[in-house]
């Protein structure tokens, strides 16, 4: 494999590929033509272009970059778990074209002079687009509510206290009132402090074999079923995170009849691992929300496929080895999942539990649609942020090759059905195997 740095935008033509557009249903084998950071034509049949690049697909698949909602990317304050650049290439090989990034580092992003370092940092040094997420509160504490407009005008595209619940109910109302005015979105970490605090694993028959302190889904269920009333309450426009377990599903499902403002996400390895992956104490496995019961999982994956789940994102949260070489109730929580967010997904495509075409929707069209952000579709006139990849090449993931300046991924030696061919953002090739 190698890297390639971001080639110039010269007109390019895509040929042989199947085209695949969760947004306008498409599923054909065609081409596409790209010019000036654009898709200025598509279909069947399209005809050669003067001083176009052409790159025969062979009939991988063709479609939109993925948009990641909510990565943590390490800067500023933790550059030596994650740096912007790091991330971006552990992205562009993965086929994520625009990161979200969370907004808890150090300091968090709760002024509009973080917000535009960050701006700065990733026009500098990323090579895909990244979009940062501000605090909800001032310094995540759950106490004060940040400047949403101020932060918004600085180029915020969504708030969040990140992995932490806002605790106090009135706080998150007025937050959430003042969001609704400005048409802001409001990403929640789902899980009750009290409840959780202290427990290394789900609640259950496994961690009690293991002697491990348990976290009951019902921390996460209830915090969620106060967030989607105040929703309600407000009409404002309320993103829960990550949800995991049955209960938040049934929790989710009646708030989301008439209530187009509530969404929800999940992350791709609730969606392909289980607590009985944790073994013998992997802390690799290690995540907050903890990994569920089997059952939690095919309800997941049910639910993406009938739509209830609208986003899947990758939960990218490096963590040093210090961290978690340590015994698995004090290690700390987190996995890395930028480069293998689509590949982790294609099992489930190939498993036959979900549609290629409602897998990419989750992963690349909602997220851009919910945070108002160009892409997500192949049409004419839609940014070239774009992947090709054969959902069908089998490969076996190697650790120590990641991008990702920490390693501490729960698919060491996965076998894998799909793999990234090519990245391209706003035109230009950042990304091709070979």
């Amino acid at each position: 494999m190698r890297e390639h740095q971001p080639s110039e935008a010269r007109p390019t033509l895509f040929v042989n590929a199947r085209l695949v557009c969760p947004a306008t249903g498409r599923d054909e084998t065609g081409s596409l033509l790209v010019d000036g950071g654009q898709i200025v034509e598509l279909g069947p049949k399209v005809p050669p272009a003067s001083r176009a690049e052409t790159v025969d697909c062979r009939g991988a698949v063709l479609a939109p970059g993925l948009v990641d909602l909510g990565a943590f990317m390490g800067e500023p304050g933790a550059e030596h778990r994650e740096s912007i650049e790091t991330a971006s290439l552990a992205a562009a090989a993965g086929g994520v074209t625009t990161i979200v990034a969370r907004p808890d580092t150090t300091p968090p992003v709760d002024s509009p002079e973080i917000v535009d370092h960050l701006k700065r940092r990733a026009r500098d040094t990323a090579s895909v687009h990244v979009h940062p997420m501000a605090a909800l509160t001032k310094g995540l504490e759950g106490r004060e509510m940040t400047e949403v407009g101020l932060l918004l005008d600085a180029g915020a595209v969504a708030f969040t206290d990140g992995p932490r619940s806002v605790a106090n109910a009135r706080v998150l109302r007025r937050a959430m009132t003042y969001a609704r005015d400005s048409g802001a979105l409001i990403c929640c970490h789902v899980e009750d402090p009290d409840l959780a605090s202290g427990g290394a694993m789900n609640e259950g028959e496994y961690a009690s074999r293991l002697g491990l302190p348990g976290r009951p889904s019902t921390a996460e269920t209830l915090m969620l079923e106060r967030d989607v009333r105040l929703a309600r309450l407000t009409g404002a426009r309320y993103h829960a995170n990550v949800v995991t377990c049955s209960e938040s599903l049934e929790v989710l499902a009646r708030a989301k009849k008439g209530a187009p403002n509530i969404t929800c996400g999940t992350s791709i390895a609730h969606l392909t691992l289980n607590e009985n992956d944790v073994g013998e104490y992997r802390t690799f496995f290690k995540l907050a929300p903890p990994l569920r019961h089997e059952d939690d999982r095919i309800a997941l994956v049910q639910a993406l496929a009938d739509g209830l789940i609208d986003v899947v994102c990758s939960a990218h949260d490096p963590q040093d080895v210090e961290t978690k070489r340590r015994p698995f109730a004090e290690a700390e929580d987190g996995a890395i999942g930028l480069e293998t967010m689509l590949a982790a997904g294609l099992r489930l495509v190939h498993s036959g539990d979900v549609p290629l075409h409602r897998l990419l929707a989750a992963m690349s069209t909602k997220p851009a649609e919910l945070l108002g952000l160009p892409g997500g579709a192949l049409k004419v006139g839609a940014p070239a942020d774009l992947i090709v990849f054969d959902p069908d090449a089998p490969w076996v993931l190697d650790a120590t090759k990641l991008r990702s300046k920490s390693k501490n991924t729960p698919f060491d030696q996965a076998r894998f059905q799909g793999r990234v061919l090519r990245t391209v953002v706003a035109g230009r090739t950042v990304y091709a195997y070979g």
